[in-house]
């Protein structure tokens, strides 16, 4: 069985960026989570969960100030929206990428950019939706827990599948179970890193050799972009593919 990129990536954490760039994402993770819930993380998981991931990546404490007082329109800045954005990349890779921005303007003209310079396409809103459904997403520490046992322990109401990795699990619910999973899966002493609405592809490709090269280098570069949340594809690894990346 092969995995998700998306599982994959994760599993790398998000370390991997830029600093800048990894701020600002958490940075408007936390305005979301404010903007849409209270501003206070104790009355707030979606809010908690964002400050304490900004917190293990030593986001200063004034920058998560800064941006709960955005979220509840405390600092006369541009309001942060969510827009998700679809389209095919190299070699027929479908995409959804769901952005937080202030600018849309600016940030589909990037992404736009991206699209091209790999040789795929963005595309108008139901492009490419048709080939995924909807899901809520729990990311889970592993925590050195075997496949077995991590399964075990989310065997909780509104979870209906899971792609496991050594670093990071992948945990997915119904939509409308989100909420009440998260809660779930964090009493059966999982630690929760993300939690969020997304879509998962109904069937997957595993393209090989120079087209997965072309494939994982579009990913990359559309998950760089700073006002790129999450990204979703259709993307599966073989296990000679996992092999090779190892």
């Amino acid at each position: 069985m092969g995995r998700k990129w998306q599982n994959i990536k994760l599993g790398k954490g998000k370390l991997d960026q830029e600093r800048g760039a990894l701020f600002t994402k958490l940075s408007r993770e936390i305005t979301l989570a404010a903007k849409n819930g209270s501003p206070d993380p104790d009355a707030n998981h979606r809010l908690k969960i964002a400050v304490d991931k900004a917190r293990e990546n030593n986001m200063p404490q004034d920058n998560i100030k800064r941006a709960i007082a955005r979220g509840a329109g405390g600092t006369g800045e541009k309001e942060i929206e969510e827009i998700r954005y679809e389209g095919y990349g190299p070699h027929g890779v479908a995409v959804v990428i769901d952005a937080a921005t202030d600018n849309r303007n600016r940030t589909a003209g990037e992404l736009r950019f991206l699209f091209s310079k790999h040789g795929g396409s963005l595309g108008e809103t139901g492009a490419v939706a048709w080939m995924f459904d909807p899901v809520g997403i729990v990311e889970v520490d592993s925590g050195g827990k075997s496949e077995d046992g991590l399964t075990e322990c989310a065997l909780v109401d509104g979870v209906v599948d899971l792609d496991y990795s050594d670093e990071q699990t992948l945990i997915y619910t119904e939509p409308v179970q989100l909420a009440h999973a998260r809660e779930l899966l964090s009493g059966a002493g999982l630690k929760i890193t993300g939690a969020y609405l997304g879509v998962r592809a109904k069937q997957t490709v595993s393209p090989e050799g120079s087209q997965l090269n072309d494939a994982l280098a579009f990913l990359d570069a559309v998950e760089s972009n700073e006002d790129v949340q999450h990204v979703f594809s259709n993307l599966e690894l073989s296990d000679a593919a996992l092999e090779a990346l190892a």
